[in-house]
Protein backbone atom coordinates (compact mmCIF):
# COMPACT_ATOMS: atom_id res chain seq x y z
CA UNK A 1 0.00 0.00 0.00
CA UNK A 2 1.19 3.71 -0.83
CA UNK A 3 -0.66 6.49 0.97
CA UNK A 4 1.99 8.83 -0.39
CA UNK A 5 -0.84 11.18 -2.72
CA UNK A 6 -1.34 14.54 -2.05
CA UNK A 7 -5.01 15.08 -0.27
CA UNK A 8 -7.45 16.68 -1.76
CA UNK A 9 -8.64 20.06 -1.67
CA UNK A 10 -11.00 20.34 0.93
CA UNK A 11 -12.91 23.99 1.61
CA UNK A 12 -11.79 25.36 5.04
CA UNK A 13 -14.19 26.18 7.49
CA UNK A 14 -14.08 28.43 10.65
CA UNK A 15 -14.77 27.83 14.06
CA UNK A 16 -15.77 30.82 16.37
CA UNK A 17 -14.31 30.90 19.54
CA UNK A 18 -14.34 34.49 22.00
CA UNK A 19 -11.12 35.25 21.17
CA UNK A 20 -11.01 34.26 17.06
CA UNK A 21 -11.52 31.62 15.11
CA UNK A 22 -10.20 28.14 14.51
CA UNK A 23 -9.62 26.90 11.19
CA UNK A 24 -10.41 23.06 10.26
CA UNK A 25 -11.91 20.73 7.27
CA UNK A 26 -14.13 18.12 7.44
CA UNK A 27 -15.01 15.41 4.73
CA UNK A 28 -15.81 11.79 4.82
CA UNK A 29 -18.17 9.29 5.52
CA UNK A 30 -18.23 6.90 8.78
CA UNK A 31 -16.96 7.17 12.56
CA UNK A 32 -15.80 10.78 13.47
CA UNK A 33 -11.41 10.86 13.75
CA UNK A 34 -9.96 13.88 14.13
CA UNK A 35 -6.66 14.73 13.52
CA UNK A 36 -4.90 17.43 15.58
CA UNK A 37 -1.12 19.27 14.44
CA UNK A 38 1.91 20.04 16.74
CA UNK A 39 3.22 23.51 17.02
CA UNK A 40 4.56 25.18 14.09
CA UNK A 41 2.87 22.65 11.74
CA UNK A 42 -0.17 22.81 9.27
CA UNK A 43 -3.12 21.04 8.93
CA UNK A 44 -1.27 19.73 5.98
CA UNK A 45 1.06 17.67 8.28
CA UNK A 46 -1.91 15.25 7.69
CA UNK A 47 -1.51 15.57 3.59
CA UNK A 48 -1.03 11.49 3.25
CA UNK A 49 -2.97 10.22 5.97
CA UNK A 50 -6.34 11.84 6.22
CA UNK A 51 -7.12 10.93 2.39
CA UNK A 52 -6.45 7.18 3.08
CA UNK A 53 -8.54 7.44 6.35
CA UNK A 54 -11.23 9.04 4.47
CA UNK A 55 -10.98 6.19 2.03
CA UNK A 56 -10.87 3.51 4.12
CA UNK A 57 -14.94 4.57 5.76
CA UNK A 58 -14.18 7.43 8.43
CA UNK A 59 -15.16 10.76 8.40
CA UNK A 60 -11.80 13.07 9.17
CA UNK A 61 -11.79 16.93 11.05
CA UNK A 62 -8.40 18.44 10.90
CA UNK A 63 -7.62 21.43 12.90
CA UNK A 64 -5.17 24.28 12.95
CA UNK A 65 -3.92 25.61 16.30
CA UNK A 66 -4.42 29.18 17.28
CA UNK A 67 -2.26 31.15 15.31
CA UNK A 68 -1.36 29.11 12.90
CA UNK A 69 -2.43 28.30 9.49
CA UNK A 70 -5.55 29.82 9.01
CA UNK A 71 -6.48 29.87 12.17
CA UNK A 72 -6.54 33.37 13.77
CA UNK A 73 -3.50 34.92 15.95
CA UNK A 74 -5.63 36.97 17.86
CA UNK A 75 -6.44 34.92 20.63
CA UNK A 76 -5.34 35.69 24.36
CA UNK A 77 -3.35 32.47 25.29
CA UNK A 78 -2.04 29.41 23.04
CA UNK A 79 -0.81 26.04 24.77
CA UNK A 80 -1.98 22.39 25.03
CA UNK A 81 -5.11 23.68 27.56
CA UNK A 82 -6.37 26.00 25.10
CA UNK A 83 -5.93 23.29 22.42
CA UNK A 84 -8.46 21.23 23.86
CA UNK A 85 -10.43 23.63 24.89
CA UNK A 86 -10.85 24.44 20.91
CA UNK A 87 -10.70 20.55 20.59
CA UNK A 88 -13.92 20.31 23.00
CA UNK A 89 -15.95 23.02 20.85
CA UNK A 90 -15.34 21.66 17.93
CA UNK A 91 -16.45 18.32 18.44
CA UNK A 92 -19.08 20.05 19.88
CA UNK A 93 -19.85 22.05 16.91
CA UNK A 94 -19.92 18.72 14.95
CA UNK A 95 -22.13 16.83 17.47
CA UNK A 96 -20.66 13.79 17.78
CA UNK A 97 -17.44 11.62 19.76
CA UNK A 98 -14.41 11.41 17.70
CA UNK A 99 -10.89 9.19 18.14
CA UNK A 100 -8.43 12.27 17.97
CA UNK A 101 -5.30 11.95 16.57
CA UNK A 102 -2.65 14.21 18.04
CA UNK A 103 0.65 15.04 17.22
CA UNK A 104 3.53 16.79 19.47
CA UNK A 105 1.77 19.41 21.41
CA UNK A 106 -1.54 18.04 19.52
CA UNK A 107 -0.85 14.77 21.41
CA UNK A 108 -1.01 16.72 25.28
CA UNK A 109 -4.12 18.58 24.25
CA UNK A 110 -5.66 14.99 23.55
CA UNK A 111 -4.78 13.69 26.56
CA UNK A 112 -6.41 16.90 28.41
CA UNK A 113 -9.66 16.56 26.21
CA UNK A 114 -10.00 12.51 27.12
CA UNK A 115 -9.61 13.47 30.81
CA UNK A 116 -11.67 16.32 30.76
CA UNK A 117 -14.74 15.28 28.19
CA UNK A 118 -14.95 11.26 27.99
CA UNK A 119 -18.35 11.27 26.42
CA UNK A 120 -16.51 12.95 23.60
CA UNK A 121 -13.34 11.01 22.90
CA UNK A 122 -13.61 7.43 22.05
CA UNK A 123 -9.52 6.98 21.72
CA UNK A 124 -6.88 8.98 21.23
CA UNK A 125 -3.96 8.03 18.99
CA UNK A 126 -0.78 10.08 20.54
CA UNK A 127 2.29 10.67 17.81
CA UNK A 128 5.65 11.72 18.38
CA UNK A 129 4.07 12.85 21.92
CA UNK A 130 4.51 15.71 24.35
CA UNK A 131 2.46 14.83 27.40
CA UNK A 132 5.27 15.86 30.16
CA UNK A 133 8.09 18.41 30.21
CA UNK A 134 11.38 17.18 29.45
CA UNK A 135 14.14 17.29 31.50
CA UNK A 136 15.97 20.56 30.65
CA UNK A 137 18.23 22.89 32.89
CA UNK A 138 17.17 26.75 33.05
CA UNK A 139 19.55 27.74 30.41
CA UNK A 140 18.52 25.32 27.79
CA UNK A 141 14.94 27.15 28.65
CA UNK A 142 16.19 30.50 28.23
CA UNK A 143 18.05 29.86 25.35
CA UNK A 144 15.47 28.36 22.88
CA UNK A 145 13.01 31.10 24.09
CA UNK A 146 15.41 33.86 23.09
CA UNK A 147 16.00 31.42 19.80
CA UNK A 148 11.76 31.23 19.14
CA UNK A 149 11.47 35.60 19.78
CA UNK A 150 9.35 36.66 17.09
CA UNK A 151 12.16 38.69 15.06
CA UNK A 152 13.74 35.77 14.17
CA UNK A 153 11.58 32.57 14.82
CA UNK A 154 10.58 32.06 11.11
CA UNK A 155 13.94 31.50 10.08
CA UNK A 156 15.28 29.80 12.88
CA UNK A 157 12.12 27.44 13.06
CA UNK A 158 13.08 26.81 8.78
CA UNK A 159 16.41 26.11 10.23
CA UNK A 160 15.32 23.19 12.85
CA UNK A 161 12.90 21.85 10.96
CA UNK A 162 15.19 19.41 8.49
CA UNK A 163 16.47 17.84 12.43
CA UNK A 164 12.65 17.28 13.59
CA UNK A 165 12.48 15.25 10.32
CA UNK A 166 15.32 12.88 11.53
CA UNK A 167 15.02 9.99 8.71
CA UNK A 168 12.97 9.57 6.01
CA UNK A 169 11.48 12.61 4.45
CA UNK A 170 8.46 13.02 2.42
CA UNK A 171 9.51 14.06 -1.07
CA UNK A 172 7.79 17.15 -0.67
CA UNK A 173 9.67 18.72 2.06
CA UNK A 174 10.78 21.55 0.77
CA UNK A 175 7.48 22.73 -0.58
CA UNK A 176 6.03 21.53 2.64
CA UNK A 177 8.33 23.52 4.64
CA UNK A 178 8.08 26.64 2.38
CA UNK A 179 4.41 26.64 3.37
CA UNK A 180 4.66 26.01 6.88
CA UNK A 181 7.35 29.00 7.13
CA UNK A 182 5.07 31.21 4.96
CA UNK A 183 2.42 30.57 7.61
CA UNK A 184 4.71 32.28 10.30
CA UNK A 185 4.68 35.68 8.05
CA UNK A 186 0.78 35.91 7.99
CA UNK A 187 0.11 39.00 10.41
CA UNK A 188 0.19 38.11 14.04
CA UNK A 189 0.96 34.47 13.78
CA UNK A 190 5.09 34.96 14.29
CA UNK A 191 4.27 36.31 17.25
CA UNK A 192 1.34 33.84 18.41
CA UNK A 193 4.34 30.80 17.10
CA UNK A 194 6.94 32.23 19.49
CA UNK A 195 4.00 32.16 22.44
CA UNK A 196 3.22 28.90 21.70
CA UNK A 197 6.69 27.82 22.53
CA UNK A 198 6.42 28.55 25.70
CA UNK A 199 4.17 25.85 25.73
CA UNK A 200 3.79 23.53 29.77
CA UNK A 201 2.92 20.21 29.47
CA UNK A 202 2.01 20.36 33.09
CA UNK A 203 -1.71 20.12 32.42
CA UNK A 204 -1.24 16.91 30.32
CA UNK A 205 0.50 15.10 32.64
CA UNK A 206 -1.42 15.56 35.98
CA UNK A 207 -4.32 14.56 33.66
CA UNK A 208 -2.76 11.31 32.77
CA UNK A 209 -4.19 9.34 35.55
CA UNK A 210 -7.89 10.71 34.43
CA UNK A 211 -7.71 9.05 30.64
CA UNK A 212 -10.37 6.21 30.37
CA UNK A 213 -10.28 6.31 26.47
CA UNK A 214 -7.94 3.26 24.24
CA UNK A 215 -4.51 4.51 23.66
CA UNK A 216 -2.43 3.80 21.21
CA UNK A 217 1.62 5.75 21.27
CA UNK A 218 3.17 5.85 17.61
CA UNK A 219 6.93 7.18 18.19
CA UNK A 220 9.38 7.67 15.57
CA UNK A 221 12.45 5.39 16.19
CA UNK A 222 14.58 8.78 15.75
CA UNK A 223 12.68 11.34 17.56
CA UNK A 224 15.28 14.06 18.30
CA UNK A 225 13.07 15.62 20.60
CA UNK A 226 13.24 12.83 23.31
CA UNK A 227 16.88 11.53 24.69
CA UNK A 228 15.13 8.17 23.96
CA UNK A 229 11.92 7.73 22.13
CA UNK A 230 11.36 4.35 22.92
CA UNK A 231 11.48 4.93 26.74
CA UNK A 232 9.44 7.41 26.31
CA UNK A 233 6.56 5.46 24.19
CA UNK A 234 7.14 2.72 26.32
CA UNK A 235 6.50 5.13 29.59
CA UNK A 236 3.62 6.96 28.12
CA UNK A 237 1.73 3.84 27.05
CA UNK A 238 2.38 1.76 30.22
CA UNK A 239 1.09 4.93 31.65
CA UNK A 240 -2.19 5.24 29.72
CA UNK A 241 -2.55 1.31 29.57
CA UNK A 242 -2.24 1.18 25.88
CA UNK A 243 0.07 0.25 23.49
CA UNK A 244 3.08 1.52 22.07
CA UNK A 245 4.70 1.11 17.96
CA UNK A 246 8.17 2.31 16.94
CA UNK A 247 8.14 3.93 13.55
CA UNK A 248 11.57 3.10 11.76
CA UNK A 249 12.91 5.59 9.64
CA UNK A 250 11.16 8.24 11.13
CA UNK A 251 11.49 11.39 13.33
CA UNK A 252 8.86 13.60 14.93
CA UNK A 253 6.38 13.77 11.81
CA UNK A 254 5.70 10.31 11.49
CA UNK A 255 2.61 10.41 9.98
CA UNK A 256 4.35 12.29 6.76
CA UNK A 257 7.40 10.17 6.99
CA UNK A 258 6.09 7.14 6.72
CA UNK A 259 2.36 7.29 5.99
CA UNK A 260 1.84 3.76 5.44
CA UNK A 261 3.35 2.35 8.69
CA UNK A 262 1.18 5.36 10.48
CA UNK A 263 -1.33 4.39 8.65
CA UNK A 264 -1.49 0.64 8.90
CA UNK A 265 -0.68 1.46 12.83
CA UNK A 266 -3.94 3.82 13.02
CA UNK A 267 -6.42 1.66 10.78
CA UNK A 268 -5.46 -1.44 13.02
CA UNK A 269 -6.43 0.76 16.59
CA UNK A 270 -9.23 2.28 15.09
CA UNK A 271 -10.76 -1.37 14.17
CA UNK A 272 -10.14 -2.61 17.16
CA UNK A 273 -12.49 0.01 18.97
CA UNK A 274 -15.49 -1.68 16.74
CA UNK A 275 -18.56 0.29 17.11
CA UNK A 276 -16.80 2.49 19.62
CA UNK A 277 -14.64 4.40 16.92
Amino acid sequence: MQTETATRNTETRYLSRPDGRIAYDIDGAGPLVLLVPGMGDLRGTYRFVAPALRAAGYRVAVIELRGHGESDATFATYGDVDTSSDIIALLEELGGSAVIVGNSMGAGAAVITAAERPDLVNGIVLVGPFVRNGSTSAIQRLLFRVAMAPPWAAPVWKSYLPRLYAGRRPADFDAYRAQVVAGLHRPGHTKAFSRTTRTSHDAAEARLGNVTAPVLVLMGEQDPDFPDPKAEATWIAETLHGAAVMVPDAGHYPQSQQPDVTLDAVLGFLRGLGDHA
